[in-house]
């Protein structure tokens, strides 16, 4: 079947959105076909545009040809990320595409496949909106690195039609949570690499560009292959876990807690990952702004501890100085995570002068047991998001493979390199501006994940602006004021 892969800026309608107090009148181009072989009926992209741009008003200085491109997924845990509408988040507030376009954005938002494309799905993870529509087909046709190959496809799409499209396509900032902020993070990081060439051409995609200007990633869970060793480098010690799980019954999202202890042999594994950390960071050759190296030693002590150790401290001064988190998150924050309630941080005079790590550490309490992404059994959602057509899961570390207990096989390490971020940074068209936030009680991944790529970002010359948010858990879109001030002062 021959598709028309061009834009058609007569085939929309006007709407008007409005939603505690944030209120939007745009024109509505959706169910947009953005490659020419598709495999699933989620890859297409919905393109929103204010409308008044049409009579040739202005919007915090935007115009029609001018507004940044806007793109947000709805990417969690490597599930399916169907196309976005502007309209209410799961917690019923107006979502980042509807504060967007009220902002004066051109929004895009481009609907990707995900580990489970082609079979139903239950599971729910924050910034997903997979359960929302997917279809079962019996194809396993979302293995990775789908994800990310769509989103290319979907820019290539907006940078072939940017002629006749509304916004400015060399613009384009892309945004995401969990899993999706890994999503931004790899397309912000991979721009026109010639790695993912043939699953491109295989659902044809166009031949245009893909890089982005800017990408803006909510606590990414990437880094997948070295996240279990950065986990118990963090965790080593702190047996007591607390996790959450959460489905989706009847269109409502389910929440189900599960408290416990390591068990003697988690607790070995632990011990032997964490043994894994030092000699990986090595590798990395990290500096710090004054081009010190960020190092450590065989216990996991070392300057890079005490870089994180004073992002952390900085982010419990910012809270203290403003109160932003106990004021405007509250709901969201973690309960008991108040600032100065902590008795793990020492605070004289207004100043949060010293942050003992192992009290830290045993506050916010470990998440996950060891490993806590490459299951031995293969049970984890990255094991099946390394899966194949045929397989339905994958090792990614090596290892998780050696001490296999399901008789899985390991990914091949092409596919693990396309996965992570790092594999690109430098070495493809980066993004050259880059926002990174990770909750400071976030415990979904170790802190050190987040400040590894905001460093590795920053040794190679690129603008990042890094932050762990007080007292958040794993969650995003808590601060689209400040996001689009950010996007504001690179685009104005």
């Amino acid at each position: 079947m021959n598709y028309d892969l061009c834009f058609d800026p007569a085939a929309y309608e006007v709407r008007q959105t409005e939603l505690e107090g944030v209120s939007a009148r745009y024109r509505a181009f959706e169910g947009i076909l953005y490659c020419a072989a598709p495999v699933d009926p989620i890859q297409k992209l919905n393109l929103y545009v204010p409308e008044d741009y049409y009579a040739g008003a202005q919007h915090n200085g935007y115009t029609l040809h001018t507004a940044p491109i806007f793109l947000p997924n709805t990417v969690g845990g490597y599930l399916p990320g169907p196309a976005d509408c502007p309209g209410p988040d799961r917690f019923g507030h107006p979502n980042a595409a509807l504060c967007a376009l009220a902002h004066g954005y051109v929004v895009a938002c481009i609907g990707v496949r995900g580990r489970t494309s082609g079979h139903r799905n239950t599971e729910f993870f924050e910034g997903s909106k997979a359960a929302a529509s997917e279809t079962e087909t019996g194809r396993s046709v979302g293995k990775a690195p789908a994800f990310v190959v769509d989103l290319k496809a979907g820019i290539r799409w907006l940078r072939h039609n940017k002629a006749q499209l509304p916004g400015d396509t060399e613009r384009i900032i892309t945004n995401g949570t969990s899993a999706g902020g890994a999503l931004s993070a790899l397309a912000g990081a991979s721009g026109n690499s010639e790695a993912y060439a043939a699953e491109l051409a295989a659902i044809g995609a166009l031949e245009e560009r893909d890089n982005v200007f800017a990408a803006n990633c909510f606590c990414p869970i990437h880094n997948l292959e070295n996240a279990d060793a950065a986990y118990e480098w963090m965790f080593c010690g702190y047996d007591d876990f607390s996790t959450l799980r959460m489905s989706v019954k009847d269109g409502k999202v389910v929440q189900k807690g599960t408290t416990g202890t390591q068990t003697e042999r988690q607790k070995q594994i632990s011990r032997e990952l964490k043994a894994l950390f030092p000699a990986y960071l090595y590798s990395l050759g990290l500096k710090d702004a004054a081009g010190h190296p960020l190092t450590l030693d065989e216990n996991g002590n070392g300057s890079f501890l005490e870089a994180v150790k004073a992002a952390v401290q900085q982010s419990a001064q910012r809270e203290l100085e403003t109160h932003h988190t106990a004021q405007k998150l509250s709901k969201l924050a973690v309960k008991g995570s108040e600032v100065e309630q902590q008795t793990y941080l020492t605070i004289k005079d207004g100043r949060v002068t010293a942050l003992d790590w192992d009290g830290f550490r045993g506050a916010i309490l470990r998440m996950k047991t060891a490993p806590a992404f490459d299951a031995l059994d293969m049970m984890s959602p990255e094991n099946e998001e390394f899966g194949t057509e045929s397989i339905e899961r994958c090792h990614f570390t090596a290892y998780s493979q050696a001490y296999d207990t399901a008789g899985g096989t390991l990914a091949e390490p092409e596919l693990i390199a396309k996965m992570n971020p790092l594999t690109f940074i430098g070495k493809a068209d980066t993004a050259k501006h880059w926002r990174i936030r990770h909750g400071a009680y976030d415990r979904d991944t170790s802190l050190a994940i987040p400040f590894i790529l905001a460093t590795i970002l920053q040794n190679h010359g690129f603008d990042v602006d890094f932050a762990y948010p007080w007292g958040l858990p794993h969650s995003g879109d808590y601060d689209l004021d400040e996001l689009f001030d950010w996007i504001d002062g690179l685009c104005r």
